[in-house]
């Protein structure tokens, strides 16, 4: 079974705090889904999972079940697991008994306990550990006898705290693409936190980029690339050029040259982006010239560094290819890879 997660003006004001640590936020997470909660440490994403996990009690605000306000039930009664980024395992009982914990609480009778421990531990992989304990496991084994335990009690929606921050890089891929089995074949409505843009791309179905407790933008993880709503948004997601300029006859107008785009654009647009990657070399419409400045070898791609009559803009290569500093070089903005943003907040 999976629900469908509803917050409503969801706010968190701390006792003494000058700001809301989580403001006004509306979500609608479908049922199903495997949602992100992205951004940077201290945003509000962790405060946000908690009130949903009944960890914490909104301020202000709700939150819903397939329609049911849950946000004065009590954790014990939301039929929520969550999984944090330590898996805080109990050191003196056995793996078994970790993953069982859950059911005993729920006073589960012994063979309905023995066949849901089993079925969980062959669905995250370590069959047969029953009888082991927590110092006995690797960190990702750890980690997947964490997300055992939360799921053996059958949750309604399952939440994940960064879950993959303490393990080094094979196991997070591991322990990531785990994940995504999972989710999908018990097709659990599951809401993670992470601040690595990257794992919220490969994991989610749908981001939502938080920043100072608020929502920056909420869409699917193409989306932040292709179409980010502020020089913010495409800052977060990597993007590094930004070429100012202004609408005029349904082209954008800059110091490099006028620029046929190929999505609508907002007539009170002020900045050009294209993402390094979609920068082509030759001539033709949207082009101009320009000066390699450096480049830098990257193993699977190369960076490289241009000055322009807009600044200093960056494209990749292929590792192959060279360009030696001072060479020129005429650059390409394909229509339908460049989108135009307001001016930054502050700007006129």
């Amino acid at each position: 079974m999976s629900v469908q997660v509803v917050l409503s003006e969801l706010t968190k004001i701390y006792p003494k705090a000058d700001t809301p640590s989580v403001h006004s936020v509306d979500l609608t997470i479908q049922p199903g889904s495997l949602f992100a909660l992205l951004g940077p440490s201290g945003c509000g994403k962790t405060t946000t999972l908690k009130m949903i996990a009944g960890l914490l009690e909104p301020t202000l605000g709700e939150i819903t079940f397939d329609g049911r306000p849950v946000a004065r039930v009590p954790a014990e009664r939301r039929n929520v697991a969550m999984v944090f980024q330590k898996p805080l395992l109990f050191p003196h009982m056995t793996i078994g008994e970790n993953v069982a914990f859950g059911l005993r609480m729920r006073k589960v009778d012994q063979a309905t306990i023995k066949q849901r421990v089993g079925e969980m531990l062959d669905l995250v992989r370590l069959p047969g550990v029953e009888g082991r304990r927590p110092g006995e496991l690797s960190g990702g084994q750890e980690q997947r006898i964490s997300l055992a335990r939360a799921l053996v009690t059958k949750p309604v929606v399952l939440l994940l705290d960064e879950p993959l921050s303490q393990l080094d890089a094979n196991l997070r891929i591991e322990m990531r693409d785990l994940i995504r089995q999972i989710q999908r074949e018990l097709g659990i409505t599951t809401i993670f936190v992470t601040h690595d843009q990257e794992e919220a791309v490969m994991l989610a179905d749908r981001i939502a980029l938080m920043l100072d407790g608020k929502l920056l933008q909420v869409d699917a993880p193409a989306s932040f690339y292709e179409r980010p709503i502020s020089m913010l948004v495409a800052r977060f997601f990597g993007a590094r050029n930004f070429l100012p300029g202004e609408m005029v006859d349904g082209r954008f107008q800059t110091a490099v040259g006028s620029f046929e785009v190929g999505f609508p654009a907002p007539v009170d647009g002020k900045l050009l982006t294209i993402r390094q990657e979609a920068i082509e070399l030759g001539g033709g419409p949207n082009s101009f010239p320009a000066r390699v400045k450096r480049s830098m070898y990257l193993g699977t791609l190369l960076r490289v560094w241009v000055e322009s009559a807009s600044g200093v803009l960056e494209f990749t290569a292929a590792p192959g290819q060279r360009f030696p500093d001072g060479a020129e070089v005429t650059l390409r903005f394909p229509p339908d890879r460049v989108w135009i943003l307001p001016a930054p907040d502050g700007a006129g």
